[in-house]
C-alpha cells in the first residue's frame, strides 16, 4: 500500500458540527423528544450555536422524512450567521442540473462564499436503481455542474441521463468561489470511490479502525493519482466527551439505556442509505465488537444500534478525545464533521473541552475557493 497524498499538506483541519435536520436528535436514542424535533426553530438554533461557538463547518443532512430541506435550509441561515460554511447535502438527481447549478450559485452568493456541497449518491426517494445508475448520474451531474460553473458561454450537453442546451452559463456562475463550491463526497463501494477520485474534492470516511481507515486514504490517494489529482480526506464521527472517562462512558451507556432494539432497526431502515455498502461495513464492525461495543480504545459503535451511517463515537476525557482527533491528524485527514446527542449540549461540551486545542483552518480558504469581495453583475459589476 502506498502514501497518503493529500491536497492541503498543513496539518491542519476544518472542525465542523452537524445540525438535525432529518429527525436525528435525542436524549435517549430511540426515544423522540417534541424539544427536539427537526423544526426550523430547533435545527436553526444548532447552527447558531456552532457559528457563535467557533466551528468552522456544519453538515445539513438531506432524507425524505419530516424535517428541512437542506438546501432551503442553507439559503434561510446565510443570513443569521456570520462565520461558519454550511455543507449542504444533495442528493444527484432530484434538480434539473442547470437550475440546480443556478440555486447552488444564488444560495453561494447570499451565503458569500461559506457554501460546499456533500454529493450524496443513494436512492432517490420512491426509486430503487442500479449502483451503476445512480453513481453514472451522479458523475454525469457533477461534470455538468462544474461545466456550468467554469464557462459563460453557451453550453450543448449530450450524456446518458441528460441532453441539452443553453445559450449561456452566466445564471449558473459561483462567482463567490473560484470553480464553485467544494465537493465532499462519501462511499466505500469500488464505484463510489471512482467517482470521488476523479470529480469531488474531500473524501468522507465513517469511523472503522485506524488501520482500516488508513488503508482507504492509500487507495484513494492511488486512484486520484491515476487523474492527477489529489484530494483532501475527512471523518464523520460522533463525539462524548466528560471531565472523566468514566463520566464519558456512563453518558455513552445511558445513551442507549432505553432503546429497544427493534425501534433502533426501524429507525435505521428509514434512511435512504440503509443498505449501502458503508452501512454494511458499520454493522460489521459494531458486530465483531462484542458486548461493550468498542472497536478500539475510545472508539464505541453503540449509536449504529439505532442511525443508519455513521455509527461510532470517539468517547473520553478531553485528553482522550484531542489525542484520537490528533492521530487522525497525523494520517492525513483534514475535515472533522462531528456530532453527538442531544446536539445542541454537545456541540457545547466539545467547544469548551477540545475545539480552542485544535490546529484549524477552512478548506476552501486554503485552496483558494473563496473570493472576499467579487466584482460580478450582482455586486458592482456591469449589469447585463
Amino acid at each position: 500500500m502506498g502514501d497518503v497524498r493529500i491536497r492541503t499538506p498543513e496539518r491542519r483541519a476544518e472542525v465542523a458540527w452537524f445540525s438535525a435536520l432529518c429527525s436525528d436528535d435525542y436524549r435517549y436514542l430511540g426515544i423522540p423528544e417534541g424539544d427536539l424535533r427537526s423544526s426550523f426553530a430547533h435545527c436553526s438554533d444548532i447552527v447558531q450555536t456552532a457559528d457563535q461557538l467557533g466551528y468552522d463547518n456544519i453538515l445539513l443532512p438531506s432524507g425524505w422524512i419530516a424535517g428541512q430541506d437542506a438546501l432551503t435550509f442553507a439559503a434561510a441561515m446565510t443570513g443569521r450567521t456570520s462565520q461558519i460554511r454550511q455543507l449542504v447535502a444533495l442528493r444527484m438527481g432530484e434538480v434539473w442540473p442547470p437550475m440546480l447549478a443556478r440555486a447552488i450559485a444564488t444560495v453561494d452568493h447570499m451565503a458569500e462564499g461559506r457554501l460546499c456541497l456533500n454529493v450524496i449518491s443513494s436512492d432517490l426517494p420512491g426509486l430503487r436503481e442500479s449502483n451503476t445508475d445512480r453513481y453514472e448520474r451522479s458523475g454525469e451531474i457533477i461534470q455538468i455542474l462544474q461545466s456550468l460553473w467554469g464557462r459563460t458561454g453557451p453550453l450543448e450537453w449530450r450524456g446518458r441521463f441528460y441532453q441539452f442546451e443553453l445559450p449561456g452559463c452566466e445564471p449558473a456562475q459561483p462567482y463567490q468561489q473560484n470553480g464553485g463550491p467544494l465537493l465532499y463526497f462519501g462511499g466505500i463501494s469500488p464505484a463510489a470511490q471512482a467517482l470521488c477520485a476523479k470529480h469531488c474534492d474531500v473524501y468522507l470516511m465513517w469511523p472503522e479502525t485506524e488501520q482500516q481507515l488508513q488503508q482507504t486514504m492509500c487507495s484513494l490517494s492511488e486512484q486520484a493519482a491515476e487523474h492527477g489529482r489529489t484530494l483532501d480526506f475527512g471523518l464523520r464521527i460522533h463525539v462524548i466527551v466528560r471531565e472523566t472517562e468514566r463520566e464519558a462512558r456512563a453518558a455513552a451507556d445511558q445513551l442507549i439505556s432505553r432503546l429497544d432494539r427493534a425501534r433502533g432497526l426501524e429507525i435505521r431502515n428509514r434512511s435512504q442509505d440503509s443498505q449501502s455498502a458503508g452501512v454494511r461495513r458499520q454493522d460489521e464492525l459494531r458486530a465483531a465488537a462484542g458486548g461493550e461495543l468498542y472497536l478500539e480504545p475510545c472508539l464505541w459503535s453503540g449509536i449504529g444500534l439505532a442511525r443508519s451511517g455513521c455509527g461510532s463515537a470517539i468517547v473520553g476525557d478531553p485528553e482522550q478525545v484531542l489525542a484520537k482527533l490528533n492521530c487522525y491528524l497525523d494520517m492525513g485527514m483534514r475535515a472533522f464533521i462531528l456530532s453527538g446527542y442531544p446536539h445542541l449540549e454537545e456541540c457545547r461540551l466539545f467547544a469548551q473541552h477540545v475545539l480552542p486545542r485544535l490546529p484549524r483552518c477552512r478548506l476552501n480558504e486554503v485552496q483558494g475557493r473563496r473570493i472576499p469581495n467579487p466584482v460580478t453583475p450582482l455586486t458592482t459589476g456591469i449589469r447585463g
